[in-house]
């Protein structure tokens, strides 16, 4: 039985590493290709798992392992800022004043056409001129934060520092 424990704490963590690699954007907006690819990783892992032991015990301690070592992490990545910022990744400002950073949307593999998906989506904007900030979320998600008009209308002029 400790064979599972072990087996199962050891693909906890590889395939955990696996995914962080991948990306924040295929966790937090998965596509069809991502969701086959999910799948498939779990039938691979299935067999590192539970070896030949198909019993239920197996299967629960398994199950028991893998939901322990989530709420440890969890915990852990609570406790510990450090930690919480190598296991879930920190917010990325991706978008600064209108201008796209190329260099971090590379990074993170997007697009232009990701932020403004997501400037319609949450605050109705059509340009990247209307964004003062977009930023890449711990999640994946991308939040906008629109320039404030001033009371004509009219957005105001980006302060550039010397």
């Amino acid at each position: 039985m400790e064979s599972i424990i072990l087996r199962a704490l050891v693909v906890y963590i590889l395939v955990f590493i696996i995914l962080r690699m991948a990306g924040k954007r295929t966790l937090g907006e998965m596509t069809a290709f991502d969701l086959v690819l999910l799948l498939i990783i779990s039938e691979a892992v299935q067999n590192a798992l539970v070896d030949d032991d198909k019993s239920i015990t197996g299967s629960f301690l398994v199950v028991l392992t893998l939901v322990f070592a989530d709420v440890m992490v969890s915990l852990a990545t609570n406790k510990f800022r450090f930690l919480d910022s190598v296991v879930n990744g920190i917010p990325l400002i991706i978008l600064e004043n209108g201008k796209p950073l190329q260099d971090r949307m590379d990074k993170a593999r997007l697009q232009e056409d990701d932020i403004l998906e997501a400037a319609r989506k949450t605050q109705g904007l059509e340009n990247m001129d209307q964004i003062k900030y977009a930023v890449l979320e711990k999640d994946g998600s991308i939040s906008i934060i629109p320039f404030h008009l001033n009371e004509n209308g009219i957005k105001p002029d980006i302060i550039k520092e010397p």
